[in-house]
């Protein structure tokens, strides 16, 4: 892979969950296999929520995502140092949605690696 090159793995959520299932885990898996057949590299991992609650909320809960991804990557043997953690909240939707809609596909991590 070229350095101007990245890939983008999006892990899903349930409502109101930063729990990985495992469905999620096994997306962090594989993004962590490419991360080392990549060798060293950045990892961005950005949360995001749903409409279904307060910014407030909504903004720690994507920030929670976010942590519980990059653990699952540190403990698969990815550095820490190499992600770093971001948090949206509803900000930036997938799929946009009124105002307390839940939408599954907005609930995720967006893992960006270079």
């Amino acid at each position: 892979m070229s350095p101007d090159t990245s890939r983008t793995f999006l892990v899903f959520f349930d409502w109101d969950s930063y729990v990985l299932t495992d469905g999620a885990k096994s997306v962090v898996a594989t993004a962590s296999r490419e991360a080392g057949q990549m060798g060293r590299i950045t990892m961005v991992a950005t949360g995001h929520a749903d409409r279904s609650g307060t910014d407030t909320y909504n903004i720690d809960l994507s920030r929670r995502r976010a942590e519980a991804v990059k653990a699952e990557l540190v403990r698969l043997g990815t550095p820490a140092i190499e992600i770093a953690v971001e948090s949206r909240g509803e900000a930036e939707p997938l799929v946009p949605t009124g105002d307390n809609v839940r939408k599954a596909q907005n609930r995720r991590v967006q893992i960006v690696m270079r």
